[in-house]
């Protein structure tokens, strides 16, 4: 069975947004490639531990075992050698990404206290957007109880287009909830229709 986002991006948001942004090709819809999910601990103390902390917590929000990232140089003032753990990262794609959009867009990002929208400028200017989270506590999955340190990581949307302004309006079809005024119907509205 598909995931419900990827149906409803294939069924009804590609042809929206083709026409909305004025696409002679279906082939030129801006569609989404990846999910790069990267958790530094490098400023943690008991780096060792923190990096294993990182990899369960890391594993258990996205279903899949994440690579622990080594330094590439030593830093003395940090008390870091070259080759030393510094932080885990995870790449998703296919069924685990398109299943792990709908939990961060449906019940982690709810969760965030005082929540007013995520920041519309946050592309690289090749049509990525990075989201940082400041505290894994915000997914379902994990155990308040079992949480030893609080972990922030940054989520990387890796999209097909190298335009900014298409990428935020795929995204904001899949029903990211960006900060001020929308200007395109969102699938968050399409979803609940659905």
């Amino acid at each position: 069975m598909e995931p419900q986002l990827k149906t409803l991006y294939s069924e009804k948001l590609r042809d929206l947004l083709k026409k909305q942004l004025s696409l002679k090709n279906i082939h030129e819809v801006p569609r989404l490639e990846k999910i790069v999910v990267n958790c530094a601990v490098g400023s943690q103390g008991e780096r060792k531990q923190a990096v294993e902390d990182a990899v369960n917590e890391v594993q258990l929000i996205t279903g899949q075992k994440p690579v622990v990232t080594l330094s590439k140089k030593a830093i003395a003032n940090f008390k870091l050698r070259a080759g030393e753990a510094v932080g885990v990262k995870v790449t998703l794609r296919g069924r685990r990404m398109y299943d792990f959009l709908m939990r961060l867009l449906k019940t982690a990002i709810p969760r965030i206290r005082d929540f007013r929208g995520v920041a519309p400028k946050a592309f690289d200017g090749r049509g990525n957007y990075t989201l940082g989270i400041t505290d894994q506590s915000i997914f379902p999955e994990v155990e308040l109880d079992k949480v030893k340190r609080t972990l922030g990581f940054d989520i990387t949307f890796v999209t097909s287009t190298d335009n900014d302004d298409h990428a935020r309006e795929l995204l904001r079809a899949l029903g990211m909830p960006f900060r001020g005024k929308t200007s395109a119907p969102k699938a968050g509205e399409q979803t609940a229709a659905a």
